[in-house]
C-alpha cells in the first residue's frame, strides 16, 4: 500500500441526520483501516447507517468481515453504495446480491 499516493489515504466522516448516520469511506480499506470504518459507523446512536464507499479504491477481506458485522448490528437498516472496486471485490465473494447493497447504474 503505497501511502504517498493521494487515493490511498483512508477517512471516514460521519454525518447524522435524525435516526440515520452516513459515513462516507474514501481511499483504502484493509487490515490497518477497516476497524476505524466500523468505529465511525457505530460511535454515534443510530437506527438505520448509510455507508457510502463511492471513493473507496481499494477492499480488501477485513473490509468485507467489517461489512458483515455492520449487516449483523443493523439487519435491514444498512445501505451500503459501492465504488466499482468494492462492487467487484462483493461480486467476486459472492456477496453482491445482499438486501443492504445499493447498486445504482
Amino acid at each position: 500500500m503505497d501511502q504517498d499516493d493521494p487515493e490511498s489515504i483512508f477517512s471516514a466522516t460521519t454525518s447524522v441526520a435524525g435516526d440515520r448516520v452516513t459515513v462516507v469511506v474514501t481511499g483504502e480499506v484493509d487490515m490497518s483501516t477497516a476497524d476505524g470504518m466500523f468505529r465511525a459507523a457505530t460511535d454515534e446512536p443510530a437506527a438505520r447507517v448509510t455507508l457510502d464507499l463511492r471513493g473507496v479504491t481499494f477492499f480488501d477481506s477485513a473490509a468485507i468481515h467489517t461489512l458483515i458485522r455492520l449487516a449483523e448490528r443493523y439487519p435491514a437498516a444498512l445501505a451500503v453504495l459501492p465504488s466499482p472496486q468494492v462492487l467487484r471485490v462483493l461480486d467476486i465473494s459472492g456477496l453482491s446480491g445482499q438486501p443492504w447493497l445499493v447498486k445504482t447504474g
